[in-house]
């Protein structure tokens, strides 16, 4: 399985475990993008879509967005996460799930606004 957009290529959002689990929502791929074109740098996924046994395995959440395909935690070369965070709670102050992390930036598109 190949490109899915201009910078990302599907195997950037399988499960970590390796179960080949990689559905991922057209909607987070067009955020990922802006992300992308904002800074003009790679964005590296660190973990997207989760199978439920990964999920529960590294502790994420029972109703977890990455389940679901809608999710990914971030990594924008060069660039703190806070900037990213703040970047997107900006342009999108009333919607998404936006997380931010020492080490990285988590992003979601579910259906309503969510800050961690």
């Amino acid at each position: 399985m190949g490109d899915i957009s201009l910078h990302f290529n599907r195997s950037e959002f399988s499960c970590k475990c390796g179960c080949g689990f990689n559905v991922v929502d057209v909607e987070l791929i067009k955020l990922l993008e802006v992300v992308r074109n904002r800074w003009g740098v790679a964005v590296t996924i660190n973990s997207a879509a989760r199978c439920y046994t990964h999920n529960n395995n590294i502790g994420g959440s029972k109703f977890s967005q990455h389940l679901l395909g809608k999710a990914a935690d971030i990594k924008v070369r060069g660039v703190a996460p806070v900037n990213v965070f703040n970047f997107l709670n900006d342009m999108y102050s009333d919607q998404y799930g936006l997380g931010n992390y020492d080490t990285f930036t988590h992003i979601d598109v579910r259906d309503f606004k969510a800050r961690f």
